[in-house]
């Protein structure tokens, strides 16, 4: 099931009309800028593609390329937190699959999904770069491992 979300209320807009006008006119600054807006609202909204390209002087096709190019980007609304669990190989021989699995019952998605009331987005990972810690998850910038699954709904218990 596709999450979808409404249009921008009139309080989104502003701050993203905002983080835009700090911006203007410097095309080096498309990578922060949709970084902020994706930071602001969880996501970059489609509707901001267009006023973005005006503000620095771009094609609103090379906006798009960007976002589209890089993985951070979602045009897609995502939920507030992003899990993200570990498929790397020394997490796969830790458990990684059993976490993953245990994630997934606790949010009630799949991976690539997020949840109806937008909380949290779950993703999986090539590789954390943790693997000591392996099996290993983020929740958003912070890491956890070593993990079994009483401590995967505790981590998680806390971003409820």
């Amino acid at each position: 099931m596709k999450v979808e979300k409404g249009p921008l209320s009139s309080e989104e807009l502003n701050r993203v009309q905002k983080i835009i006008s700090e911006s203007q006119g410097q095309k080096w600054g498309l990578i922060p800028l949709l970084q902020r807006v994706q930071e602001e609202l969880g996501y970059i909204p489609r509707q901001t593609v267009e006023p973005i390209a005006k503000a620095l002087n771009l094609f609103p096709s090379q906006v798009q390329g960007v976002i589209s190019f890089y993985a951070q980007f979602s045009m897609e609304p995502r939920g507030r937190n992003i899990v993200r669990v570990c498929r790397g190989t020394a997490c796969h021989v830790r458990g990684g699959r059993t976490i993953l699995k245990m994630v997934r019952q606790h949010l009630g998605v799949e991976e690539g999904r997020t949840t109806e009331d937008f909380k949290f987005t779950l993703e999986t990972v090539a590789c954390l770069g943790t693997c000591f810690l392996a099996p290993v998850m983020m929740v958003n910038r912070g890491y956890f491992g070593k993990l079994v699954p009483p401590k995967v709904r505790s981590i998680l218990k806390q971003y409820e």
